[in-house]
């Protein structure tokens, strides 16, 4: 019995729902089930999956169990595995239910296969099958019926071959109501030598032998073109055929012809053919299958006058006798430096993924480009661990905030593939097959871009570019203008993977931003600085052979990160800009609260990005007859996530902040308490929580406790709803491509302007605080630079001169000792 070859997802529902039950019990259940099964990376359930599977009790339907074998259904876990694990933890009604139903399985373990023959020939067709004792086979010639003996038995027997015998056959396995079918086989008739005039064979008479007449090809392909390859031979009896590709053999090819459909960077390599019969076994030639990545922005191919319509190919014409490329060397270079209407970065950390590794360095590589970035005067949204819907919304509002001549740049760190020359992102809630359906295509990003008529599109993907066998859609995003300012900074080169560093601090870069921050500030054109970051990866061993960043770009003009910026032709859209930005950045102010045991609590907030938030409490008065007091924060929303065993600790790295410190802070003396909240994108309310104050007297043993509630408003990036498909009821009728298959790419309007003054308003109404003064001030409209700041709400009142909370600036640029690295396998699930 083959019980490996099958599936948990082949099960039926019925099967899966009276297992689930025999899994749902505290001492021999679906959570020892799981602990044994996680012995294979690929069935290793996170904390996540296991929470989620305990929440089911909660449901009246819900199943822990029935949630775990879906779990492993989606990542294909054989039924062996599954018996394996349940004989681990000694379930041994589950152990012989499942043994007892593999065994009523019908399951079909040689299939006939198609046979040429010559006439008065004895050819046997065979379909073997395993199953309950008592197995019934009924073969078929067509729809037709074979009734006697030998059409019930797993061997047909056509002897003496005739003409009457020539068709397909099929057989039919069954025991009572249960039953499969085996594949179709031909039976094809060919003439002997001498059996008929003109006739000939390579192999006269009765003679044995084998033949190839005919071999494969090497072929030089894109991604997306089909593959045909073709090994033909001459053979008594008839030949078959296996095809190999890199040696490994590729068992759905069984035919003279190989064809695939739609090839990508997976099928390159080698290829050949066995034929073979029962005598007789010959290779063909070895055949090479070079494949190229496929893109509409391939700067090298230059096409003169080639437009359908006519009247476009002036477009395109120059003066007789001009070469078309002199004319456009030798126009003189402008004088004029080039700059940038505004400069915006949307950058993307995914880690905690739902069902997927999780990854550790995108927290730092993020944190480390914000600063890097900001600068250059670039206003940074900063963002960690999104969900589908929420990276589309995030992407939204990063093209709200572009315009004609702005210089745009997207980071994405985490998971990713490539696929037919398209790039996807892939975000947090991903299901373990997950296809470009699930995901964000940064092609279709750069089409939305330049609608914008950006100044610079800037693209840094540090995820990996490995194929994905679960997607086989071919997606074409919209077309792509010839405005040459495109660049694309790859980790890593087409088909391979990025890693990241595992080192023995608890927060380090992973290797593409352990180079790029090293370069990124130079004033140099954009794809000169990434030329020398790959040259950087090149010279470092533990790089060399495992990732090397890739370049692909169209700029034709010095640009550079460090360009200028001149809003004057642009000043009301730029100060739209400004606002629309530091609207998302806000911090709630400092609050102050007064207990009526006489003790006054300072609540203090620092952004660490734009959807983490860090809280802090401080005890700045309280009556002397008070020994000891401490103010926590508790009753947090739902919405957001909290490490409750991380709230309320006295040092930011023990809250989990690892970015940011405060040891610059005023009256570092007086004891605080930190909490870090994350998601904030997901706040659907305003952010309450409680503040709970616990103190004793001098006289009292027992602790006495005060709450208070506290409302803060929409922190930082939850103003902007990126929990909520974006359907406002104005928008550009420009804005979205008719050519997207993107089923979020809805009109870009921005929630901006939903309760938020406008850009004529008085911009009074949202306050920063100036960390320089130590006063509130209203947003700045002529520069990014202060606003880009993390900024900490602090008391003018209680101090002269507080210092804010602000991140790193960088983190340190020290030497890279190849020994100092582990690699692990980063930003792509580990197809098995």
């Amino acid at each position: 019995m083959e019980e490996g070859k099958m599936a948990i997802g082949t099960l039926s529902e019925e099967v899966l729902n009276r297992l689930s039950k025999m899994l749902d019990n505290p001492t021999c259940g679906w959570r020892q089930l799981a602990k044994v099964l996680s012995e294979h990376p690929r069935f290793q359930c996170s904390e996540a999956e296991l929470t989620s599977c305990s929440l089911q009790v909660l449901s009246a339907a819900g199943s822990p169990g029935r949630t775990l074998l879906a779990l492993l259904a989606d990542r294909s876990c054989p039924l062996d595995f599954l018996i394996h694990g349940l004989r681990k933890v000694d379930h041994q009604e589950a152990v012989q239910y499942l043994t007892t139903l593999a065994g009523e399985t019908i399951r079909i373990t040689m299939q006939p296969q198609s046979q040429q023959a010559t006439m008065g020939s004895r050819v046997v067709l065979t379909c073997r099958a395993t199953g309950p004792p008592g197995l019934c086979y009924q073969w078929f010639r067509g729809r037709e019926e074979i009734l006697n003996e030998m059409g019930c038995t797993p061997e047909l027997v056509l002897c003496p071959l005739a003409s009457a015998h020539v068709g397909h056959y099929i057989c039919r396995v069954n025991h009572g109501e249960n039953c499969t079918f085996s594949q179709w086989a031909q039976v094809h008739l060919v003439h002997s030598a001498g059996s008929s005039p003109g006739c000939s064979s390579l192999f006269p008479g009765s003679a044995s032998g084998l033949r190839i007449i005919c071999q494969p090809q090497s072929q030089t392909l894109s991604e997306g073109n089909s593959l045909t390859m073709e090994c033909k031979a001459e053979a008594n009896p008839p030949a078959q055929y296996r095809w190999y590709s890199n040696m490994v053999e590729m068992p759905e090819h069984k035919t003279n012809l190989l064809k695939i459909p739609c090839v990508t960077t997976a099928h390159r390599g080698l290829y050949s053919c066995k034929v073979f019969n029962i005598y007789h076994e010959a290779w063909s030639d070895t055949a090479k299958v070079d494949i190229g990545p496929s893109t509409v922005t391939d700067a090298s191919r230059i096409g003169i006058g080639r437009s359908l319509d006519p009247e476009k190919d002036h477009m395109l014409t120059f003066h007789p006798g001009v070469n078309p490329l002199q004319k456009t060397n030798n126009q003189p270079p402008s004088a004029k430096n080039f700059y940038a209407t505004d400069k915006v970065a949307l950058l993307i950390g995914n880690m905690n993924y739902l069902y997927h590794n999780q990854l550790c360095a995108p927290i730092a590589d993020v944190h480390e480009l914000a600063n890097l970035l900001r600068q250059m005067d670039f206003k940074v949204v900063s963002l960690l661990d999104l969900n589908c819907q929420e990276m589309h919304s995030a992407v939204t509002e990063f093209l709200m905030l572009l315009d004609k001549g702005v210089y745009g740049l997207l980071y994405f760190a985490g998971h990713g593939y490539e696929n037919y020359g398209n790039s996807f992102m892939v975000p947090i809630d991903a299901p373990a097959s997950y296809t470009s359906e699930h995901c964000l295509c940064v092609q279709n990003i750069l089409t939305r871009m330049q609608q914008k008529e950006t100044g610079l599109n800037v693209f840094l993907l540090d995820m990996c570019r490995k194929r994905n066998p679960n997607d086989d859609v071919i997606v074409r995003p919209g077309l792509l203008k010839v405005t040459a300012n495109i660049v694309f900074g790859y980790a890593t080169c087409v088909d391979a993977e990025a890693y990241e560093v595992k080192e023995s601090n608890d927060v380090s870069n992973g290797i593409f931003i352990n180079f790029l921050k090293k370069r990124i500030c130079e004033d140099e054109k954009v794809t000169v600085m990434l030329d020398r970051v790959a040259e950087d990866m090149g010279h470092c061993v533990i790089t060399r052979g495992r990732q090397a960043l890739e370049l692909r770009s169209n700029l034709s003009e010095r640009r550079s990160l460090t360009d200028q910026i001149q809003d004057a032709e642009c000043s009301a859209s730029f100060s739209a800009r400004n606002l629309q930005w530091a609207v998302a950045h806000v911090l709630p102010k400092s609050k102050y609260l007064q207990f009526d045991c006489g003790v006054t609590v300072q609540l203090g907030f620092a952004a660490e990005f734009s959807n983490v938030m860090v809280i802090y409490t401080r005890i700045l008065e309280k009556p002397k007859e008070i020994v000891s007091c401490s103010a926590q924060l508790t009753d947090f929303p739902q919405d957001v996530e909290i490490n409750l065993k991380k709230s309320n600790q006295e040092t930011l790295p023990e809250a989990g902040c690892l970015l940011l410190f405060s040891e610059n802070l005023s009256s570092p003396e007086v004891p605080r308490l930190y909490t870090r909240i994350c998601s904030l994108q997901r706040l659907r309310r305003e952010l309450t929580f409680t503040v709970c104050l616990h103190y004793t007297y001098c006289n009292m043993d027992e602790e006495v406790e005060e709450r208070k509630p506290v409302t803060v408003g929409k922190p930082l990036v939850s103003k902007l709803n990126l929990h909520e498909p974006q359907q406002p009821p104005v928008c550009s009728a420009s804005a979205s491509s008719s050519f997207s298959p993107d089923p979020f790419d809805v009109p870009e309007c921005s929630y901006f302007s939903e309760g938020f003054p406008s850009v004529e308003s008085d911009t009074s109404h949202t306050p920063l605080y100036d960390a320089q003064a130590g006063r509130e001030s209203p947003v700045s409209m002529g520069s990014s630079r202060s606003t880009n700041i993390p900024e900490e709400t602090d008391s003018p009142d209680y101090f002269d001169h507080p210092t804010p909370l602000v991140g790193r600036k960088s983190l340190p640029h020290s030497q890279v000792h190849d020994t100092n690295y582990k690699f692990s396998d980063m930003y792509n699930l580990h197809f098995h």
